[in-house]
């Protein structure tokens, strides 16, 4: 066991010391906004410190994890890179109490604060699609204790609180311009959006084309959610031209949002990807077609592309995943999103080297750990 431990990091720093040296030479060095997040669940991952050095290697800025690990927090100290921190599910009921909120910013957050950039906390994540109505219900309390939390310690000018959600949140997302919130969630929506808009952060999405793809592979032009060339759709009411599934569903969370009387804040997408391999009833799940999805949005975020309703504001994407996570449950897929193996080898090429070349970029695509299926 020892010896295929040693042979694993050998592999890992081999890497590392490949992606320095291309790094310095300007191979990597377009991707200066990329963001990874990166999540836990494997036996066979690297320690913190290695990520730190995959990253850095890379040039990669951002960072979302699904938890507060102290030694990540603690690795990533000193290094620039950013990083967005989650309150667990489990955590929101105690932590509406605005005592027991101060106590958790005060020994999760502000220790580490500001030698790890903390800069923001993800509270939850996809409650509002649950079937668990009472969490549901500590949600938008809980954000309001830990933002006051915040603010009683001077932080809430670095740190916005937010919460992930589903696609599956919407009643209507097609065309875009019809987008609109489920009916039952109106009461606790108001007040979130609410929330966002009084300490202004964004509105957070998880959106997964391949999932629309996956479910009517006879329907959907697989072009179309993969960014490659294809004629695309214009939206009846707005006259707008899609290219691509992710801009046309942003849109429609944007087009619900404003519905609801709140149409000026900011949509982030948290959550995007393709697995490169998946069960059979898995249509698409090919290592091509991740690899082709991945490398089409980061040409995208190279170029700073808004979507068609807001073609002058970046859309800030966090792509799905860093590596490959043994310990996932559920399909073949939630295990292979990862662009990189344990040992930090590629799982397939999305192209960095091609893309570097741009290197005036703010992208920010960061990959994150936990995908759930959204609706198309």
């Amino acid at each position: 066991m020892a010896e295929a431990f040693m042979k694993r990091i050998s592999v890992f720093d081999a890497f590392l010391l490949f992606s320095l040296f291309f790094s310095d030479c300007g191979f990597l060095g377009g991707v200066s906004g990329f963001g990874i997040n990166y999540g836990q669940m494997g036996n066979n991952l690297p320690d913190p410190e290695k990520v730190v050095d995959l990253l850095s290697s890379l040039k990669i800025t951002k960072t979302k994890i699904y938890d507060t690990n102290p030694q990540i927090l603690t690795a990533f100290a000193n290094t620039g890179i950013e990083i967005i921190v989650t309150v667990e599910n489990e955590n929101l009921s105690d932590l509406m109490d605005p005592q027991q909120a101060l106590q958790w910013v005060s020994s999760r957050i502000k220790p580490y604060f500001p030698a790890t950039k903390i800069t923001g906390i993800a509270v939850g994540n996809e409650i509002f699609t649950g079937e668990d109505m009472t969490l549901m219900s500590y949600l938008v309390p809980a954000m309001i204790s830990i933002h006051g939390a915040l603010v009683q310690l001077g932080l809430e000018s670095h740190i916005q609180v937010s919460t992930p959600n589903s696609l599956a949140v919407l009643a209507e997302s097609y065309p875009p311009s019809a987008g609109s919130f489920r009916g039952e969630l109106t009461g606790v929506m108001l007040q979130f959006l609410r929330f966002l808009s009084n300490t202004k952060s964004p509105f957070w999405i998880n959106a997964y084309p391949y999932f629309a793809y996956k479910d009517h592979p006879t329907e959907i032009p697989l072009d179309y959610v993969l960014f490659n060339p294809n004629s695309g759709m214009i939206d009846p009411n707005t006259k707008l031209h899609y290219d691509n599934m992710l801009y046309a569903q942003v849109d429609a969370v944007i087009f619900a949002i404003a519905r609801m009387g709140y149409g000026g804040l900011e949509v982030k997408v948290t959550e995007t990807g393709w697995p490169s391999k998946g069960d059979g009833d898995e249509v698409g799940a090919t290592v091509e077609n991740a690899a082709i999805y991945n490398r089409n949005l980061l040409r995208r975020q190279l170029g700073n592309e808004g979507t068609p309703l807001r073609p002058n504001m970046r859309l800030e994407v966090y792509l799905f995943a860093l590596f490959n996570e043994d310990l996932k449950p559920g399909p073949t897929s939630e295990r292979n999103y990862g662009l990189y193996q344990p040992d930090g080898t590629m799982a397939y090429n999305v192209g960095l080297s091609a893309l570097s070349t741009t290197s005036s970029t703010s992208a920010t695509i960061s990959l994150t750990s936990s995908a759930t299926k959204v609706q198309p």
